[in-house]
């Protein structure tokens, strides 16, 4: 004798399914927040790297944007902008640079993650 279909079955499949979208949104978010910090101490790095070289190389191995530029590659991230000026004056100066990083998302794919940074170089007079 055949029984009938159980709602309960299908409240239970619901219910895992539901769970592991959950888990698959928070895996997710986790991983974006993730690689956002790793994103940001790259940017840090780049910028603080390229700061000192908009007055002299100080031993760096090429241009405030190059160095920037390696830096952020060691930390593996891809330099996207570099605002470095440079001047032989002594004044205090501000350097800009953005990096991006990318993420594997579930369910989305590849994502880039942007981070910014700034470091301010005042050379002693």
């Amino acid at each position: 004798m055949r029984q009938p279909p159980c709602a309960l079955n299908d409240e239970r499949g619901s219910v895992v399914v539901g769970l592991g979208l959950l888990v698959l949104a928070v895996g997710g978010v986790g991983a974006y927040i993730g690689t956002y910090l790793a994103a940001s101490s790259a940017a840090d790095a780049a910028a603080l790297a390229a700061a000192p070289v908009t007055y002299l190389p100080y031993g760096a191995k090429g241009t405030p944007t190059q160095e920037a530029r390696r830096f952020a590659a060691a930390n593996r991230a891809v330099l996207i902008r570099c605002e470095c000026p440079t001047d032989r004056s002594v004044e205090p100066r501000t350097v800009r640079v953005t990096v991006k990083k990318f993420v594997r998302l579930p369910l989305i794919g590849r994502v880039a993650v942007h981070a910014s940074s700034r470091a301010t170089f005042d050379p002693p007079g």
